[in-house]
């Protein structure tokens, strides 16, 4: 497919075995040296419909909380017996022209222990302009653009329930994210989830990584991290990350950079030794 295409390309893929779900992309996290702030463009409300403030009806939101980040603990676990391949391509732009790319397509596996197993199968060199892509950054594309809010994870953050929206076919509980404190050396997501009132799993997440590096001195590096949006789509009754879009202008005290990004999760496969396993 061609560049001029490329970000005009609406891609579906099936949500549930009976609906389609119209998709955007996701997000990597960019350093860059003489930056400032970050202003993002990335449209969070792209097939969503109005908020309602109502309550769920059938439970209380601890509940709602506490079925949904077991549900992602399973799919956290679930996805461990999968192979997929993962294909990130950025860009970066000088009005609606591309004047830099990366493009990386890569089969992901995980090993008994559920350790993840990468095999890159095509990569160009970088010619990215205004950034570069730091280890941070390749950390965002693994573990934050298809972010899975566990069980395990849930005391490190806060979260508010918002209310419930439609979004495109799906009737989800909206809820905000974010860390309840930042420690040193750790990373957190920060936005919102969209989960499913029917199966209790996230379909859909926008916003960012965090810590970012906003006040530095004179010549020291900043490190900014553009808003996503993923969406998943429905496994052998998982709801996997399987699209994400960016489209984000990091603003640099030397100049702003705007950034594209698409990474899709395609061909996820069960291992040869789990087929036929529930």
């Amino acid at each position: 497919m061609s560049t001029k295409h490329l970000w005009n390309t609406t891609t579906g893929f099936c949500l549930r075995q009976r609906l389609v779900l119209k998709l955007p992309i996701l997000v990597i996290s960019i350093v860059a040296a003489f930056s400032i702030g970050a202003a993002a463009q990335t449209n969070c409300e792209d097939g969503n419909g109005l908020l309602d403030f109502a309550q769920p009806k059938t439970m209380t939101v601890p509940e709602v909380i506490q079925k949904f980040t077991a549900a992602e603990s399973a799919v956290k676990e679930a996805r461990t017996h999968y192979s997929y391949t993962q294909d990130v391509l950025m860009q970066t732009l000088s009005g609606k022209s591309v004047d830099g790319q990366f493009h990386e397509v890569t089969t992901v596996s995980y090993d008994g222990k559920g350790k993840r197993l990468e095999n890159v199968t095509f990569a160009e060199q970088s010619t990215l302009r205004g950034v570069r892509l730091s280890q941070e950054d390749m950390d965002d594309i693994r573990e934050f653009m298809p972010f899975v809010l566990t069980a395990d994870e849930l005391p490190r953050y806060e979260l508010k329930y918002a209310g419930q929206q439609h979004v495109d076919d799906l009737d989800t509980y909206v809820f905000h994210v974010e860390p309840k404190k930042e420690e040193k050396n750790q990373r957190y997501f920060q936005g919102r989830v969209w989960v499913d009132t029917h199966d209790l799993q996230v379909v859909k997440l926008c916003g960012k990584s965090l810590p970012e590096t906003l006040h530095v001195k004179k010549h020291e590096t900043q490190d900014l991290r553009p808003t996503f949006v993923t969406y998943r789509q429905l496994v052998d009754g998982h709801w996997f990350p399987a699209y994400t879009r960016v489209d984000d202008t990091l603003h640099f005290r030397a100049e702003s950079v705007h950034i594209k990004e698409i990474i899709k999760l395609t061909n996820y496969k069960r291992g040869a030794a789990e087929a036929g396993k529930p």
